[in-house]
């Protein structure tokens, strides 16, 4: 009991507390270029093929890899230090953005207002990197589960905020001013960046790691001289360095195809859940109410409860006791597919689902983050989020097919088992981790 309570009493760290605000921070702009731009442009009268395309200003996320070696590599424009100079300087600027976004008008200037919403995303997209890079690089490794807790209960608040909180402002006071509060809201990871600390250690880690890699590239290429030679030095420290050094990692192709598939079931089933719950003859009120009142605080449960059960027994152990609750989560919606219209079922699997996904959630978070280097935090932590989120997006696409193909029970049983390829390879991977670990004198 008492481990249990240190488990816990670590969301009070300062840090971990300075990590929560910039979940908070990281999650106002995502449904700001989805579903609340969505509605602002169907209230419009926008037509709905015109609303479809505007999905495609969220590519930012899933692309943010390509230039997280800029981050890593080049100095900020303010001298905060790396981490802190980038993140006021990015906050700023998606500010900014978000107000000329909300500044825009879905008749008169739609093309307009499509680039202001890519920009958000793209400032939205660097701002995650630079704040995964500043969570993983100030917490110590006791703290990391917590920490991916705080960022996704973070996150969630905002979403909440910048969906439901939202359109309730523009309700009343019209659509800039929901925009221009979101971007106010965006201060608080700004505060967090001005009054925290630099990880010095991080970015001693990067010089030198940095600086070694340039030396021996060019000693290898004696041909190369002056700026060209120094130029194809630093983008080969800053591009290539990252991912050689993650090959360089016991089992590492095995660990990239175990991040891709971890959360596919869940991705699966998720995707599917409204046309569920509409083909049980839900309204989109009882939906909304349960969805509100149930999955918003059992997310936020389970991320706190994988992150202190992270810091408990380990990331490795957390990740395989959450993977097989979120894939027993999924039974849920076969109950559901069963009861049919009831509300008191609705509950129970909007319950479950949320809660195993977030302590699923917060345990691959924090497994993620110990995988990288800190002299390459942002590139590699983008990568590998990157690829978790390929489960998501590319593979789940074929949950409406496969759906119509089995029926809802069946499809709903085949999320349940999707993840076991996955959770095997975790196994097997943790199996050489502790078979290494007993080699060493």
């Amino acid at each position: 009991m008492s481990a249990w309570g240190d488990s816990w009493t670590t969301y009070r760290d300062r840090r971990v507390l300075a990590v929560l605000l910039l979940g908070f921070s990281s999650g106002l702009p995502l449904l700001l270029t989805y579903s609340t731009l969505s509605a602002w442009l169907a209230t419009a009268g926008v037509d709905r093929a015109a609303i479809g395309y505007f999905a495609l200003v969220g590519t930012p996320y899933a692309c943010k890899f390509l230039w997280s070696p800029l981050l890593d590599r080049l100095p900020p424009p303010l001298p905060l230090g790396r981490r802190r100079g980038w993140g006021v300087t990015l906050q700023l600027a998606l500010m900014a953005a978000l107000l000329g976004l909300g500044a825009c008008s879905p008749k008169g200037d739609l093309g307009l207002m499509a680039l202001m919403a890519l920009l958000v995303a793209f400032l939205s997209a660097s701002q995650d990197i630079v704040i995964d890079a500043y969570r993983v690089e100030l917490l110590e490794p006791h703290l990391q589960g917590p920490g991916a807790g705080a960022v996704q209960t973070g996150y969630r608040i905002a979403m909440l905020l910048s969906g439901a909180g939202a359109l309730l402002v523009a309700s009343r006071f019209g659509w800039l001013a929901a925009y221009a509060s979101m971007a106010a809201c965006v201060g608080v990871g700004l505060a967090v960046f001005l009054l925290g600390p630099e990880p010095e250690a991080g970015c001693s880690a990067q010089t030198l790691e940095r600086e070694r890699r340039a030396a021996l590239f060019l000693e290898s290429r004696p041909h190369l001289e002056g700026w060209r030679g120094r130029v194809l030095a630093s983008l080969y420290a800053a591009v290539v360095c990252p991912f050689s050094d993650f090959m360089t990692r016991r089992s590492w192709a095995a660990i990239l195809v175990f991040v891709v598939g971890y959360k596919l079931g869940e991705a699966m089933a998720g995707s599917m859940a409204m046309p569920l719950y509409k083909a049980m003859g839900f309204s989109l009120a009882e939906i909304a109410t349960v969805s509100k009142l149930f999955g918003f605080f059992a997310t936020v449960a389970g991320s706190l409860l994988g992150g202190a059960l992270t810091a408990r027994i380990g990331p490795l152990k957390a990740l395989m006791l959450c993977g097989l609750l979120q894939s027993a989560g999924n039974l849920f919606y076969v109950l559901q597919a069963q009861a049919g219209h009831r509300v008191e079922v609705l509950a129970l699997c909007v319950f479950a689902e949320n809660l195993t996904g977030g302590m699923a959630g917060a345990a691959v978070v924090a497994y993620l983050s110990g995988l990288c280097n800190t002299a390459y935090t942002a590139t590699q932590y983008a990568l590998l989020s990157s690829l978790s989120a390929l489960g998501r997006t590319l593979f789940a696409s074929s949950a409406g097919a496969l759906s119509l193909l089995w029926g809802w029970t069946g499809f709903y049983l085949f999320t349940t088992v999707v993840t076991a390829p996955a959770l095997l390879l975790l196994a097997w991977i943790a199996a050489r981790e502790k078979a290494a670990a007993g080699m060493k004198p």
